[in-house]
């Protein structure tokens, strides 16, 4: 995360780059706190291969992501980089569900985010997502996806998700 941060430009003060990683570790914790809430993430294989801020860097990352979506109501999919078709190439989408089963969609770009109230547009952007989860790998594929290519350098990650998988099976701890 710091990484990514790391490479804005104009680069980000030291108090901002800190209250930028602090925020988005703050919003993770939701994952492990809020056990009955649906989190359904797809994300760009490019992010898995790019290497930003170096190996040990990428591998950390695969490694936190692996455990962040361990939870049963954490789902990951990734869109493969080689895909021919990809719904939401207008850019990233959010989609939250409020209390009162309303729903919001939010969009963003570079400089700018943008929430979606319109029930209209909100619906359109539910068709991208249907389509795009269609589109990318399977929940069950993903995190092998995660490093492939690159069976070597990420051997631990592998036997790290072997365990993550047969915890999730066997609804206990491992050792």
């Amino acid at each position: 995360m710091r990484a990514l941060c790391d490479n804005d430009i104009p680069p980000l003060s030291d108090e901002v780059l800190e209250a930028t990683v602090q925020a988005r570790l703050e919003r993770q914790r939701l994952l492990r706190e809020r056990p009955n809430t649906t989190y359904d993430f797809i994300v760009e294989e490019s992010v898995f291969v790019c290497r930003l801020g170096g190996l040990d860097v990428t591998r950390e990352m695969i490694e936190h992501v692996l455990e962040a979506v361990a939870p049963r109501n954490v789902t990951l999919q990734i869109m493969p980089a080689d895909a021919e078709h990809h719904a939401c190439m207008a850019g990233p989408i959010q989609l939250l569900e409020r209390p009162d089963g309303s729903w919001r969609g939010y969009s963003e770009g570079q400089e700018n985010g943008r929430l979606i109230a319109d029930s209209k547009q909100v619906s359109r952007l539910h068709m991208r997502y249907a389509r795009l989860r269609s589109q990318a790998l399977s929940p069950r594929k993903t995190p092998w996806a995660c490093w492939s290519g690159c069976e070597e350098r990420y051997e631990h990650v592998r036997t790290r998700l072997v365990q993550v998988q047969l915890q999730q099976r066997t609804g206990g701890q491992l050792r």
